[in-house]
């Protein structure tokens, strides 16, 4: 089980509300859950005031529709749950770190693929763009429940990672 620091925590949260259309709500309650379930937390500045990601292997037991998606197609992977960078730290590579770092230590595992997905209603072209610039491929499409969201899946090979 992961564990950060009230500091961290906070900043978590304050970032995911910002960022909640492109993601999705957390509370402290789910922040916690998600962390115990989570492979990997990375996070960027002090206490994750810049960025963080979090990331879920194969072995979680995670309900999220979209973690369940790439668990009922591949038997190795790493999920990107979500990943947020604070406005003031956009363009200053902290997303790249932060998959750098994923990539290095899913590698080390011999974990073959990481897979994530990004809104396509509504758009994120922010997100559509930094994938595409790091090899991301679609590799599936999905309409959510509820009806105003809808994801495309991504998936990228370890082996072949440039960081």
């Amino acid at each position: 089980m992961l564990t950060i620091a009230p500091a961290a925590a906070a900043n978590l949260l304050a970032l995911n509300a910002a960022h909640e259309r492109e993601t999705s709500p957390l509370n402290a309650a789910t922040l916690q859950h998600l962390l115990g379930q989570s492979w990997h937390l990375g996070l960027a500045g002090a206490d994750g005031q810049d960025g963080f990601l979090i990331a879920l292997d194969h072995g979680s037991d995670h309900p999220g529709i979209n973690f369940q998606w790439f668990k009922a197609r591949h038997k190795r992977f790493v999920y990107i749950d979500r990943v947020i960078v604070a406005a003031t730290a956009r363009g200053r590579g902290v997303a790249r770190a932060l998959y750098d770092e994923l990539f290095r230590r899913a590698a080390a595992a011999a974990i073959p693929m990481i897979g994530c997905e990004v809104n396509s209603t509504p758009p994120n072209p922010a997100s559509d763009a930094f994938h595409a610039r790091l090899g991301f491929s679609e590799c599936g499409r999905a309409a959510l429940p509820g009806g105003d969201k809808q994801v495309r899946y991504l998936a990228r090979a370890t082996a072949d990672w440039p960081g």
